[in-house]
């Protein structure tokens, strides 16, 4: 047996639990892990919530992210003791994921946990950290440089965009965090943030063509923020958009991509390459500074995780959450 969180629905609704799982209802894979620590993202709280449609069947045990040991394998890149890590795939969401203390997947899922990172590290980055990274993989890929001038994160207090400030930061560029909680202002200063502006000044409806400012920008947010991000951003410049923490939609037009040249970067997390996922992770592990990591992360227990998802939904969780599932709580 062991102790997972299980969203359940019937005709009365969605029910969401702290339970007792046996080993023999987890679903087909050929590993079985002994998770460590676990996370939650912006997905999981739609999850959790009943907020979003994001559980394709039910019952199902949420959490995209997961980080711990083999404890069976008839995967050949895998063997019982090795450590690691599984980021998206459709876990939490198709397949049962990583909020409880076992989990068993398909092997080609799996990556292994950077030698420099613990599990409640990776957990601190997950895939909103990993995410981040991907963005700087590919606004790099375009031809980003710290000399091209300034980076835009919006969303900057949640999770993909505090680690983004860090990175951006540590690799050398000026960053400016925009942010819907100005009390936070210290927060991601401390992170590298070089100047924080309120969400509200990319917020609303806006010119389709804006002031220059931005070399690229990371946006988590979408709707009118990224649409006043790519009006804003350098001729050539490029824009990374990986969420929709404001809306789906994108109320722009094609002025920015016509008569500027910038470049509109989808990011997707879920199903990306096994070469690029390591290689993301491996700059990961040696890219985010580990006393900033500490600072953008809280860690709490399987009981607790109900309670944040609902704070996540109401944008009052700042950073990063680690449950710990070594705790048995």
């Amino acid at each position: 047996m062991f102790r997972g969180i299980l969203i359940d629905k019937d005709d009365k609704g969605q029910r969401v639990s702290v339970t007792d799982l046996s080993e023999d209802r987890l679903p087909a894979g050929d590993v079985t892990v002994r998770v460590e620590a676990s996370t939650i993202n912006y997905k999981d709280a739609l999850a959790i919530t009943g907020k979003g449609p994001i559980v394709r069947s039910f019952p199902m045990v949420p959490g995209i992210d997961f980080a711990g040991v083999v404890e069976h394998s008839d995967h050949p890149e895998f063997a019982p003791g090795d450590r690691v890590l599984l980021n998206g795939w459709g876990v939490g969401e198709q397949h049962w994921g990583g909020l409880a203390e076992r989990a068993r997947v398909r092997g080609e899922w799996l990556i292994r946990l950077p030698e420099a990172l613990t599990a409640k590290q990776a957990m601190a980055i997950g895939t909103a950290g990993y995410t981040a990274m991907l963005c700087i993989m590919a606004l790099e890929r375009f031809g980003l440089e710290p000399g091209r001038g300034e980076v835009l994160v919006t969303g900057a207090s949640g999770g993909v965009g505090s680690i983004a400030v860090a990175l951006l930061n540590g690799l050398g560029y000026r960053v400016v965090a925009s942010t819907g909680r100005m009390l936070e202002e210290a927060y991601l200063k401390d992170l590298g943030a070089a100047e924080v502006i309120d969400r509200s000044t990319l917020s609303e409806p806006g010119k389709p063509l804006q002031r220059e400012r931005w070399a690229a920008v990371v946006d988590s947010v979408g709707s009118h923020t990224l649409a006043n991000a790519c009006a804003s951003t350098k001729a050539d410049g490029a824009v990374a958009a990986c969420g929709m923490a404001q809306g789906l939609d994108l109320p722009t037009s094609v002025a920015p991509f016509i008569l500027r040249g910038v470049a509109l970067l989808g990011i997707n997390s879920v199903t990306r390459p096994i070469a690029e996922r390591v290689e993301a992770w491996r700059r990961l592990s040696e890219n985010l500074d580990a006393l900033k990591l500490e600072t953008v992360t809280r860690t709490i227990q399987l009981a607790e995780v109900a309670d944040v998802a609902e704070q996540l939904m109401a944008g009052q969780v700042r950073g990063r959450v680690v449950i710990d599932l070594e705790a048995g709580g």
